[in-house]
């Protein structure tokens, strides 16, 4: 894995809050067993001094994430949170074809307890729920936009998978670790006419990407969107999807 020491992508800082567009492969706080890790709260401490964590992304999912500057806001986002008055749209790419148009997943979610740092869908699990609709479907897959009404770990990684659908390339819940043309393009490709670039990934991180999030802000009141293109790697896929699948 690349070590990740670039400035972080600030989108939007005012004496209250920090929205940052944040890059795959980069942890959002300190790992617990490595804290000299490359992450984003310590980047950003560097920047603004004392910094509160409101929500994370995993490590390798890009795109939009907030932190509060002072106690005051930290409290007042992260019950913002809680109460589900936060909106957070995803964009991803799964694996297969989704039956529906539209649809919701909603299922208890747990950590899985013979794999410790994985979740599972049980019964017993705190109540989870996902919306999502498809944008463009392909022969393998489906680019689809998903919105978290909860913010449970891994989340719509784990709904996916729970219906059938991983995301495209997920190396702890999908079968895929990485996605080339080749890859696409396997079913009608003489493989001795093809340059070697086909077999370079375009993408081998989790194809999830947070692009919108609609927050209040915790002393103006104003209700902010902000909203992180499609990276690089990802906007790759989609366009080598249209091309060839």
């Amino acid at each position: 894995t690349k070590i990740i020491s670039m400035k972080p992508d600030i989108i939007f800082e005012d004496d209250q809050i920090v929205i940052v567009n944040k890059p795959s492969g980069l942890l959002t706080i300190p790992d617990r067993h490595s804290p000299e890790k490359p992450n984003l709260a310590t980047q950003l401490q560097k920047i603004f001094g004392k910094i509160f964590t409101v929500h994370r992304l995993d490590r390798e999912t890009s795109g939009i994430i907030c932190f509060a500057k002072t106690a005051e806001a930290h409290l007042a986002l992260s019950q913002a949170f809680q109460n589900r008055t936060v909106k957070k749209k995803y964009l991803t790419v799964v694996t297969g074809n989704l039956m529906e148009e539209e649809g919701r997943i909603e299922t208890g979610l747990s950590p899985d307890p013979v794999n410790p740092g994985k979740m599972k869908v049980t019964k017993g699990g705190k109540k989870s729920l996902t919306l999502y609709k498809v944008l463009e479907r392909f022969k393998a897959c489906n680019y689809v936009e998903a919105e978290i009404m909860t913010g449970r770990m891994h989340q719509i990684r784990v709904h996916f998978k729970s219906i059938g659908h991983p995301c495209y390339v997920d190396k702890l819940y999908g079968k895929n670790e990485s996605i080339s043309i080749k890859d696409i393009k396997q079913r009608n490709l003489n493989m001795s006419k093809v340059p070697d670039t086909v077999e370079i990934p375009l993408i081998n991180r989790t194809t999830l990407h947070a692009s919108k999030l609609v927050i209040t802000h915790p002393v103006t009141e104003e209700e902010m969107t902000f909203e992180a293109p499609l990276p690089k790697d990802m906007k790759a896929l989609i366009n080598q999807l249209r091309k060839w699948a």
